[in-house]
């Protein structure tokens, strides 16, 4: 990949965990014609209606619309296509959830990584997450889109509160739930970090140094997934696991 600071390879799964009876979780990794890379995973919201229709449709429109382009003509060319293809993603799940009763209020999270030329873009919408994983240490990319993580920004509890309330799981944002869609876009140097993409299911029943000591081995890169699945599932796996995962070729 010329004039990139990206080599590696990537892969993708999802568990349905040891508590929930539906695999609300869709998860992907892909490259198109140019060499960009595309890490995803949609959550279904928990609760709702078709949780896991909602996710599949988003991961289905994604996927879908990254294949069709070969490429980015520049930066701001991949943010119109992260607009367009956000709001596409929207129209679907919502137009749906409006025809069939069923479908009422579905809607699901989206994490959503691509590596294009020496940059890293973060979209986030719901509380899936991304992270660099670093020599010692994981960095959050994304900020959890959650009623906890408004009260902890605003001052009213700690970190520590954050991490153990029951409120934790309370979205303050979805994709598909309302006709207009809200996200974050974030980006980042690229220094050659591997990095993982993943639902709560993962980082709530698995802390962050498990997390990093399963992705420090020397196994493939399929069995690192298959160990974080079972660290969480060991831990309760309370609910479905989705991970996406690009590893970075070691530099000598």
């Amino acid at each position: 990949m010329k004039g990139t600071n990206y080599k590696g390879q990537f892969a993708s799964k999802t568990d349905i965990g040891c508590v929930r009876l539906v695999n609300e979780d869709q998860a992907a990794s892909l490259i198109n014609a140019s060499g960009n890379v595309l890490l995803c995973v949609c959550d279904g919201m928990g609760g709702h209606n078709k949780g896991d229709y909602a996710s599949k449709l988003a991961i289905d429109t994604i996927t879908e619309e990254f294949k069709k382009k070969s490429g980015f003509l520049s930066y701001i060319s991949l943010r119109q296509w992260i607009g367009t293809t956000m709001r596409k993603v929207n129209k679907v799940i919502f137009t749906q959830a409006q025809k069939d009763p069923t479908c009422k209020d579905m809607g699901t999270t989206v994490n959503m990584v691509i590596l294009y030329n020496d940059y890293v873009f973060v979209i986030n919408a719901g509380d899936s997450r991304a992270y660099f994983v670093k020599k010692d240490s994981l960095e959050r990319l994304s900020e959890d889109q959650t009623y906890v993580e408004y009260l902890y920004h605003t001052g009213k509890i700690s970190q520590e509160d954050a991490e153990t309330s029951s409120q934790r799981h309370i979205l303050m944002n979805a994709v598909g739930t309302f006709p207009s869609v809200s996200y974050d876009l974030k980006y980042f140097p690229n220094y050659g970090h591997s990095i993982l993409v993943c639902s709560d299911g993962l980082y709530n029943n698995a802390t962050e140094a498990e997390i990093h000591s399963a992705l420090s081995t020397n196994e493939r890169i399929d069995q690192k997934i298959d160990t974080l699945i079972g660290i969480a599932k060991s831990n309760g796996g309370s609910d479905n696991i989705g991970i996406a995962y690009w590893e970075a070729y070691k530099h000598d």
